[in-house]
């Protein structure tokens, strides 16, 4: 009998105290996953009967540890709903709790886009890159669950250890501390989850993970305005949101639609960065704008957002992404790594990082 099924085995022996099945003919035991000797579940649960439900996660985290082979056990709990998604701009309850600091973290940025293949991964990297090279304590997490790209690009593999089964200690590499859904699962492995998972996941990433004392955690998050936004901005202590944008119509409408969710999230809008704003020829130096030149500086100016800076669109930026050094660590003296630490450095001047 594998790991999987003898932990199946002795899930069964646990009654729901709601149904009166067993935990897992119920359908409350998900994602479950066997690493090693390592092996993480969820119970997705009525979010009301949370108090009632614990004594069971902590029996089930109990009954995984006595199969043989297994040496730590995660396990949470997670709500479900079937009411309509949330509000974005929710009128507040005496007995909700605001959204909450992670500890030892000074300020947490968001970097955004409205759609995806606009860069946000590469600039949220090399962003990370360069205000560790000014000096900050940087982590970055990258909450793109079903995309996660961030270990390709920080060069960083492995799996990340859990002394005690439920902290997470993070990797490293060229002075910033990264976390991502990413070294959690195979190569090539597809997380097939729904919304009550991602915001599960996203909290116990955040709250979890043994950050450290951080100036800045920046958080790479997936495109669009879906659950990982609304649950980050909603639990957590945003101090504000980057939104990166190429120069055409089609990324800057959506662009809008994330500037507008953030608003309505009370989240402030440190500023919008245009990426392959321009494309210098490597053979004869000729100047075009692929796609477009000056779109996000207009929309920035009609939004009253800053401008932060205007990144190029350039083989070598790429290139280093792909070979886990960004462009900022790899080739510091180009002009594509200076555009990048420009900002850095005008977000510490301003207070933002």
């Amino acid at each position: 009998m594998s790991i999987r099924d003898a932990v199946l085995a002795n899930l069964k022996k646990i009654t729901d105290p709601i149904s009166g099945q067993d935990i897992v003919s119920a359908g409350i035991v998900r994602a479950l996953n066997v690493e090693g000797d390592t092996v993480r579940f969820v119970l997705e649960i009525d979010p009301k009967q949370a108090d009632k439900m614990e004594p069971v996660r902590a029996t089930a985290e109990k009954a995984a540890q006595m199969v043989d082979g297994v040496a730590n056990v995660s396990a949470m709990l997670t709500a479900h709903s079937d009411k309509a998604p949330p509000d974005l701009n929710p009128k507040p309850k005496p007995s909700q709790t605001g959204p909450q600091a992670v500890p030892g973290v000074d300020r947490i940025i968001a970097v955004a886009s409205g759609k995806g293949g606009v860069g946000k991964s590469t600039v949220s990297a090399n962003l990370a890159c360069a205000l560790a090279a000014e000096g900050r304590r940087v982590g970055l997490l990258d909450a793109d669950v079903y995309g996660p790209s961030q270990p390709r690009m920080l060069g960083v593999s492995g799996r990340p250890a859990s002394p005690d089964g439920k902290t997470i200690l993070p990797l490293r590499n060229h002075g910033v501390t990264m976390m991502s859904m990413g070294l959690m699962t195979n190569e090539g492995q597809a997380v097939v989850w729904r919304g009550p998972m991602l915001m599960g996941a996203l909290q116990q990433m955040m709250s979890q993970v043994q950050w450290g004392a951080l100036d800045v955690l920046i958080v790479d998050l997936p495109p669009g305005t879906g659950d990982v936004q609304l649950t980050l901005s909603q639990k957590f202590m945003v101090d504000g949101a980057i939104v990166v944008s190429t120069p055409q119509d089609v990324a800057l409408i959506d662009a809008r639609k994330g500037i507008d969710m953030f608003n309505q999230l009370k989240t402030p809008i440190i500023g919008m960065i245009e990426n392959m704003s321009t494309h210098i020829c490597s053979n004869c130096g000729h100047e075009e704008h692929v796609f477009g030149h000056g779109g996000v500086a207009s929309e920035a100016e009609t939004l009253g957002v800053p401008l932060l800076g205007e990144i190029p669109l350039h083989l070598d930026i790429r290139v280093a992404a792909d070979g886990g050094a960004p462009i900022v660590v790899s080739k510091p003296e180009s002009p594509q790594a200076e555009a990048f630490r420009k900002i850095a450095k005008d977000m510490i001047a301003n207070g933002n990082a």
